[in-house]
Parts: C-alpha cells; sequence; structure tokens
C-alpha cells in the first residue's frame, strides 16, 4: 500500500504497480468497468495515425474488442518505469489469431493514467519492416 503523496511523485515503481494493476484487472476480469477509476479524465490514447480518443471512446473500443479477444494470453517481456512514464513490452496471443507484439507508453500524473501511445505489431509480419527505410519497389 502507497500513500497518496508517493502517488503524486514520480516514483517509478508505483507507477509500474499502476499499469500492471490495470492489466491485470482487464485480463481477470474482462471487463473495463476497474479501469475506468485507474484513468484520469482528461486521458488522451495517442495512435501511430496521429488519430487518438478520449478515456470514454479508449475505454469503449477496449470493451467492444473483449469479445473477440477473449481467451487472449499475455506475457509481460518488459515493465520499465522512468519516472511519470511506464513502458509495457509484451506478446500476445490470439485465440484464432497471430501471435502479436505490444509495446505501450504510458504517463502516470497523480496516480492516474493521464496519457498512453501504442504500437501493435503481428509477429509474422516483423520481418517485412526491417528495411522500412528502402524504397518501394515499382
Amino acid at each position: 500500500m502507497t500513500d497518496s503523496a508517493s502517488l503524486t511523485n514520480p516514483d517509478s515503481t508505483t507507477n509500474k504497480d499502476i499499469i500492471q494493476r490495470a492489466l491485470s484487472e482487464l485480463m481477470t476480469t474482462g471487463s473495463v468497468d476497474g479501469l475506468r477509476p485507474l484513468f484520469s479524465d482528461d486521458f488522451v490514447h495517442h495512435r501511430p495515425d496521429a488519430t487518438f480518443s478520449t478515456k470514454d471512446e479508449w475505454l469503449a473500443a477496449v470493451q467492444a474488442a473483449l469479445i473477440p479477444l477473449a481467451g487472449m494470453q499475455v506475457e509481460v517481456r518488459h515493465l520499465l518505469g522512468d519516472g511519470g512514464h511506464v513502458v509495457l513490452h509484451t506478446r500476445r496471443w490470439l485465440p484464432d489469431g497471430p501471435e502479436i507484439a505490444v509495446i505501450e507508453i504510458w504517463r502516470i500524473e497523480d496516480g492516474l493514467i493521464s496519457e498512453a501511445w501504442e504500437i501493435i505489431e503481428p509477429v509474422a509480419r516483423a520481418a517485412a519492416n526491417l528495411t522500412w527505410w528502402e524504397p518501394a519497389g515499382p
């Protein structure tokens, strides 16, 4: 248990605990209801295509994804904290789907998840992205 003072300071251990609690809540309950209090009201989720979603939009999208993802297995490979940021690297095995690698960066402010960025890549396609800097063929 942490005191309220440690939640307002950029404590990497406490912030990693917040992200672990969020992931555990989602995986064990299959619902976003337990996530809602862990996120700030002004939470923003950034996507690589420069779109973003608000707390309610993101939670709704995650809830909708939980049905087809029921039974997904998640292996945490890395959980790194640096001040107010936590980086989570996971491998996920989808039911009847591809294995994916996911990198998420979470920003924690005042003990709440306030911002997130994520990259999702099917592992089978990773080799095709190793030479992304080469010009496309004709």
